[in-house]
């Protein structure tokens, strides 16, 4: 698998159970969100778009995806706060397996500014993101326990010392269809418990 074809297999609506680990605070905070992730094919203008941003020839993208998000955190239900926002990839390969190459972000992760990052495929087809940004370093893995399952990791680092670590299951409810235009509910009744309880 390339990371083009993990983001097709991603396609549609997740359901993300996550606790961050605050490490400077020495604490820990639970929380869930419902993410829809959109595969683009190369020639979309958001993926033409974006490499233009980051002044990169087009026609080296492979493709990439549309992710939007909401959702909330233990620290946040005192004042209602609702974490949410959108973002866009496109992917530019090294050679033609697309396995590892640069990760265009509209918005980054730890920082909320365009970004460069890399991304390769692991020898257990895990997508790894890492990213450097002008104050800290990312880095994301996720991978498919099963097609419906989805699990992720993400560190963060900040160059004075402070760092997190997160931990999400994410499970799919709906599952794209041509155009991922309408999704279609998944009718499973099977239901995936993380390690933590959730």
């Amino acid at each position: 698998m390339n990371a083009m074809e993990f983001f097709q297999k991603s396609s549609g609506v997740w359901r993300s159970q996550r606790t961050t680990h605050h490490l400077a605070f020495k604490r820990a905070e639970m929380g869930g969100s419902e993410i829809r992730v959109q595969a683009l094919d190369k020639d979309t203008p958001a993926i033409i778009e974006l490499c233009k941003l980051h002044e990169i020839d087009p026609d080296l993208a492979i493709g990439g995806a549309n992710v939007t998000w909401e959702g909330t955190m233990a620290w946040d239900r005192n004042d209602g706060e609702v974490h949410e926002g959108k973002t866009a990839f496109a992917l530019v390969p090294d050679d033609e397996t697309g396995r590892k190459g640069r990760l265009l972000r509209e918005l980054g992760y730890a920082e909320i500014v365009p970004v460069v990052g890399r991304y390769e495929m692991d020898e257990e087809d895990g997508l790894v993101l890492l990213t450097d940004y002008e104050s800290m370093s990312s880095r994301e893995r996720f991978w498919f326990a099963d097609d419906n399952t989805r699990v992720r990791t993400s560190t963060v680092k900040r160059f004075g010392g402070f760092s997190s670590a997160t931990f999400c299951s994410e499970t799919r409810v709906e599952a794209a269809i041509e155009g991922d235009k309408a999704p279609t509910q998944i009718q499973s009744e099977e239901k995936v418990a993380s390690l933590f309880g959730w």
